[in-house]
């Protein structure tokens, strides 16, 4: 990544509600019939198959010298016709997401043994050089603190920095030149500029991908012992070799 300097200690589905509904008929009415059917009437528009026996039934039994009123049939038919539609936009929904999903995962697993940046603040120290990048908004002092894993200060520092995108490599030496193990490391920043005021910096890490876990939704990528989604992916490095 091209950044303007370089600190190091050593150099300084909405799912649809169908209408559940439905018209009584002058002789027969839907909530009779559902009744003797055994149907809960306000589950009646969620299921396509038990609405349509529904209706089928009140036709089928309604009493010839008085039929169902024309206009209450038109109506039950216009609700038949909203509960397909509706039916068959949740089934398009669910197949929009389950292809959303595999997408993901096919996306994911294309970035395993890539060098990425994502947003965080842990890093890996590997043979004595963990490295961080940030970008402060204007010109400040930052004191960086970085510890490990248990939560122990291993270094402690402060730092003029300038405004714009900037790298700190650490060698791994504690303030008292004592040289930490490899593993995770965290840094976090606290700035303030001329007039005292507090500046926002926030960190990114590079890392190189080890693993995918599909199990979970998102995925999760795995950098340095770290768990990252796709969306924290703020670059892709092309491997020099």
């Amino acid at each position: 990544m091209a950044t303007s300097s370089i600190i190091s200690p050593t150099n300084a589905l909405t799912t649809v509600a169908a209408n559940s509904s439905t018209p009584t008929s002058s002789t027969s009415s839907s909530d009779s019939t559902a009744s003797a059917l055994g149907i809960d009437q306000q589950t009646i528009a969620g299921n396509f198959q038990t609405f349509l026996t529904l209706l089928t039934t009140q036709l089928q039994n309604q009493n010839p010298l008085d039929p169902l009123d024309t206009n209450q049939f038109t109506q039950q038919l216009v609700q038949f016709a909203q509960v397909e539609q509706q039916l068959r936009s949740n089934d398009q929904l669910g197949t929009l997401i389950s292809l959303q999903q595999t997408a993901q995962t096919t996306a994911a697993l294309g970035f395993v043994g890539q060098t990425v940046v994502v947003d965080g603040a842990t890093a890996q120290l590997s043979n004595g050089q963990a490295n961080w990048n940030f970008n402060s908004p204007k010109p400040a002092t930052a004191n960086i603190v970085i510890k490990d894993a248990s939560g122990q200060t291993a270094y402690t520092g402060s730092y003029s920095v300038q405004a714009g995108p900037q790298a700190f490599a650490w060698d791994g030496k504690g303030n008292d030149g004592k040289q930490w193990p490899d593993g995770p490391y965290t840094m976090s920043i606290t700035s303030q500029d001329a007039t005292g005021q507090s500046v926002a910096i926030a960190t990114t890490v590079q890392g190189i991908v080890d693993s995918v876990d599909l199990t979970q939704n998102p995925p999760l990528l795995s950098i340095g012992g770290s768990n990252y989604t796709i969306n924290q992916i703020k670059q892709i490095i092309r491997s020099t070799q």
